[in-house]
Formats: structure tokens, C-alpha cells, sequence
């Protein structure tokens, strides 16, 4: 099993290397906002069970941990969904990519409300 251990610490220091390469903005209020506002998983809609912040754009394909970025998702949805695209993994699992991106565009805008325009 060395092969394995020496694939998992590769796979380890590359994750850390790309976690380091961006920068992160995601708030233990802005978490606890989304979790309110989506009120389960927001993929399956699993209620009652731990969740955990998924990326809809993958750390591995240029996303980040930001309040645009993240929704909750019971740990069978996250470890499903890994690193890929958001709606092609909705059509694989047969879940309703439409309702998927309206909730998603509706929570944005309750919890993450744009910027007023700047005086002048």
C-alpha cells in the first residue's frame, strides 16, 4: 500500500497548493446565512442531516470558498458531486437542474444583496 499512501499525500499537497493559490472570504455568518436560507441540502433537499460546504465551482476548476460560491450538501451529495460541473452532475443524478439554479439565483440574492452604486 506505499503506492497508495504516496498517491494520497501527491493529492494532498496539490489540494493545498491550489487552496493557497486563491483567496477565501467565506464567513462563519455568511456559512450560518446559507444554511438558514437553503434550509437543507441544496441539491437533494435532505433535511436533518450534517452538512457540508460544497463549491458549485470546484477549488480544482478555479472556484473558491466565497458566499456566491457555496452551498450546503449532505455528505452523500458533496462526495458524489466531487470536483465536477454543477449541471452535468444534476443531470447525471436525474435532480432538477432548473430548480437547482433558481433557489441558488434566489438565495444570492437574499443573503448576498449587490452592492449599492458608488456617489459621485
Amino acid at each position: 500500500m506505499p503506492a497508495a499512501r504516496t498517491r494520497r499525500a501527491r493529492a494532498s499537497r496539490r489540494r493545498q497548493r491550489r487552496m493557497a493559490a486563491v483567496t477565501h472570504d467565506l464567513t462563519a455568518g455568511d456559512w450560518a446565512a446559507l444554511l438558514d436560507a437553503w434550509g437543507g441540502c441544496a441539491y437533494c433537499g435532505a433535511a436533518g442531516v450534517a452538512l457540508q460546504k460544497d463549491c458549485v465551482l470546484p477549488i480544482s476548476r478555479g472556484g473558491r470558498y466565497t458566499a456566491t460560491n457555496v452551498v450546503p450538501a449532505c455528505a452523500s451529495c458533496n462526495a458524489s458531486k466531487c470536483n465536477d460541473e454543477v449541471t452535468g452532475w444534476l443531470r447525471r443524478k436525474k435532480l432538477d437542474e432548473r430548480a437547482f439554479l433558481v433557489r441558488h439565483a434566489e438565495v444570492l440574492r437574499a443573503v448576498c444583496p449587490p452592492a449599492a452604486p458608488a456617489a459621485r
